[in-house]
Order: C-alpha cells, then structure tokens, then sequence
C-alpha cells in the first residue's frame, strides 16, 4: 500500500503545473516517504529468519543483537528496537550508513547464504536510529552522578567520541583534543557527504557538548600542546588519534603537479560542503570538474574518491587496481555503485610513472597479472613484461592506505612502546598501553579499519579506563 502511494504520488505531482506540484511535494512527500521507509523496514525485518546461530550477530564487531532488534522492527516496536540497537553501539545511525554490510552482517546472513537475498540490516538501522531522533527517543545523556576524575581524549574520531560518551555517561569529566577544527575525525573530513550526511555526526556531537564533555579543537599535540600536558591535567588520558599518514608512490615524476593525496582531495571536498573558504578547491587543483581523472587504489577509501570526481563532473574517472576485483579490499557493494554511477575500473594494472608537462599529463601504466599466493594465502599480483601504455590523466589521486605517524617522536614521549608497523601497543583486551593511566584505541593501534571496530574499542576502552580510576582511588584511600 505505501509502495502504492508512493508511486501514486510521483505520477500525480508530475502532471500538476509546476508551482501546485512543488507545493504538493513540500506538503505531502515527507509523510508519504516516511510510510514508504516504514512499510520497507517492516517487510525486510520480517524476513530474518530468526535462526537458531545468529551469524549476522557473532559477525558484527559490536555483536549487536541484530535479530530481536529485526523482530521489533517488524512488529512496529520501533521505539523498543532504538533502545536495543543503542544498547550496543553508540551510533548505530552512522554504521547504518557506512559499515560494509555486505562484508559484515549482511554478508553472513542465513538467508542471503541461502540465495535469496539478504535482509537490509545497515538500511533498517539506518531507519530505526532517524526514526528515534525524528520522535525525541534519543535522550540526553545526564550521569547519574558526578565523578571528580577527569580523563584526556586525543582524537575526536569514532573511537575517541565513543569512549567520550560511555566516560560522561559514567559521570567522568572529559576533554577531548583534536587537530582539527570540527569534531569527527575521518568521518567528518574523509568519508563524503552522499554516504554519511555530516548533520548525522553533528547531532552526536552535539549530544556530547550539551552533557559536559569538552572540546579542545585545532590542537596538535606536540606542538600546540605537549602530551605531557595532558597527562598532567588527566588522570586519565585515551589515544584515539587515527591514522593519518599517506602511503607515497615510487616512480618517475610521482611527485608532480596534479598527483594529489586522497587525504587532502575528500576533506576539500567536504570542507566546500560546509561553506568554508578552500583556495586548493577554487583553484582546480583539488577539484575534478572537467578533468580527466585517475585514482590509484582498491580499498574504501579510492571509492569514495572516485565517487566524489564523478559528482563534481570529471570528465572521466578510471580506477587503477594491482589484483583483480575478487581479491580488492574495498567494498563489492561500493563498486557496483561505482560502476553504476559511470566509474572505470581497470583491474591488474599499476602505476610505474607518470607522463608530466607543466603538470600530470598521463600515468604510465603497468599490466600485472596474479602469480603465485603470498604468505597470507593472497596472490601476489605480478608485472607482465612489455605490456606498458600511458592513461591520459588530468588528476591523479593515490588512495594506497594510510599508515600511522611516529608518535613517540611527533609528540617528544619516552616510553610510549609501538609496534613494528609504527601502531601504538596496547593490549588487545584492556587497551593498556606501555604508560601508566594511558589507553590506546581504533586505528592507531589496529592500522587503518572501519568506523565500527573504533567504535567496540572505545567502548571497552572506557570499561577499563573506569576499573583503572577505581583501582587508583583504592590506593590513594589506603
């Protein structure tokens, strides 16, 4: 029935004269699609089979209990499936949105193992959340009691916000420091608006700052403000810092005009979406429109570069991949929207160097083809001999992974023990690291990954950043 209406509603508005029609559609089209999405959340709940071994569950690294959540979508029980779903995830509106479902809970649902097509769990807790905050279910957090302790956040990324929310709902008093000048982190200047609407991490934000947790913004540690500082104002202090620096191409003239960081292209694109003033954009230089544009890479986030150039009107937008599309990294899902939205992908293929004139003209292009599995099981993707050409490029976009910075050397700490990838150690059960009263949480620990493991770390970062501050308060007591 809502189906019905909906395209009743398409067919009525397109015959009316424009300004009835317009004013028809501002009238009517926020009810009738919010039948719409209610009647698909409940169709698609009610097809979780309730099965006996929840993988969708024991698969989501928040192990959110996605089937009772599902049932009281589909009995109309929204409310209730709200409580449930936040009991788990403090934002189950952003990882409805961004999580890759399909590698995920989706992926291992019982009924798409089966060939019928998995239920739209990321689309219904989409849904679920909306819905709460749309009807004022989402409730302030207000402690129940107020703590004297206070703890130290360094990053306000999904890990940092996460343990930030469980600590002030605790009644501990929280600051959190970050580089830049709005809250977020990755989420905020590195994923594009099309996928996370930036009003959706705002309202968390907000939540947070409207219950007491304090925001100290475009600080660098090291240099604005020494980590020693923090120590010395926390009891507490929770390295939430992510992982920022780009991995570099090798290669004849990789440094050229027109090779840019996929760092820097996605946060001037967001940047411009909130209004603010960005000369590189302006410039062209980090703007795609009209260019011919080729993007290095295979994960998730080359997909969100090369979805971006297509909506700022690129000209053309190929992405080069070292292996093939069953062994890329990035999301299957994100690819066939990619395809769909015009993108080119050229699987097996490498940059050995770029063509340059007064800027990138062309990359020089290596055909590879996959040999032998590597040491992981992967195989290794090798070079065809002789098989080179040149793909005429405008703009370059090397989107080759992000690895940690030094940050015992970034921030002049002793002590502080890394790994030999460069993340910081912490232990994977309490989030401990080598510093007393310092915990450690999301990327920079795991090396780059998804919103929702920062998530589950900074939750349980916070359970035992609480057992440490009580075990602290029974020693100062003796």
């Amino acid at each position: 029935m809502a189906q019905q209406r909906m395209l009743q509603f398409v067919t009525v508005s397109r015959e009316m004269p424009e300004k009835r029609a317009a004013s028809v559609r501002a009238q009517d089209f926020g009810e009738i699609y919010r039948e719409f999405a209610a009647a698909k959340a409940a169709e698609q709940a009610a097809r979780c089979s309730q099965c006996g071994v929840p993988y969708c569950q024991s698969h989501c690294p928040l192990h959110n209990n996605i089937p009772d959540w599902l049932r009281m979508t589909a009995e109309g029980r929204l409310q209730e499936a709200y409580d449930l779903a936040q009991a788990t995830n403090t934002f189950p509106e952003i990882c409805g949105r961004i999580c890759p479902q399909d590698r995920l809970c989706e992926g291992n649902c019982v009924i798409e193992q089966a060939g019928h097509g998995t239920v739209t769990i990321g689309a219904i807790e989409k849904y679920i959340t909306d819905t709460a905050w749309d009807m004022g279910w989402v409730r302030p957090i207000r402690p129940a009691q107020e703590r004297a302790e206070s703890v130290g956040i360094i990053g306000a990324g999904p890990g940092g916000l996460a343990a930030a929310d469980a600590l002030r709902r605790a009644g501990i008093q929280v600051t959190v420091y970050d580089r830049h000048d709005r809250a977020g982190g990755l989420m905020t200047y590195g994923i594009p608006g099309f996928k996370l609407e930036k009003d959706v991490i705002g309202q968390r934000i907000a939540q947070l700052e409207q219950a007491g947790v304090q925001f100290v913004q475009n600080c660098n540690v090291g240099e604005d403000l020494s980590f020693d500082a923090i120590r010395g104002r926390h009891d507490a202090v929770v390295i939430a810092t992510g992982v920022y620096k780009s991995r570099e191409l090798d290669g004849d003239h990789a440094s050229a005009g027109g090779i840019v960081r996929a760092i820097d292209y996605l946060t001037a694109s967001n940047r411009k979406g909130f209004g603010d003033e960005v000369p590189e954009f302006d410039s062209g230089e980090l703007n795609a429109e009209g260019k011919r544009v080729v993007v290095i890479g295979g994960g998730d986030t080359a997909m969100d570069c090369v979805r971006t150039a297509i909506r700022q009107g690129a000209l053309s937008v190929k992405c080069l991949y070292r292996r093939d599309r069953a062994n890329m990294p990035g999301s299957q899902r994100e690819v066939a929207n990619a395809e769909e939205e015009g993108v080119d992908f050229v699987w097996l293929t490498q940059p050995r160097g770029f063509t340059v004139g007064e800027a990138v003209e062309g990359v020089i292009v290596q055909q590879m083809r996959l040999g032998p599995p590597d040491v992981t099981g992967r195989q290794a993707p090798e070079v065809i001999e002789g098989a080179d050409y040149v793909e005429e490029a405008d703009l370059v976009i090397k989107a080759l992974g992000f690895e940690p910075e030094n940050l015992p050397a970034l921030w002049g700490v002793e002590g502080l023990q890394v790994t030999r990838w460069g993340t910081v150690k912490a232990d994977f059960r309490s989030h401990a690291t080598s510093l007393p009263g310092v915990f450690a949480v999301g990327d920079i620990v795991r090396g780059a990954s998804l919103v929702v493991w920062a998530i589950r770390d900074g939750r349980e970062a916070a359970e035992n950043v609480l057992s440490y501050l009580a075990g602290a308060q029974a020693v100062a007591a003796e």
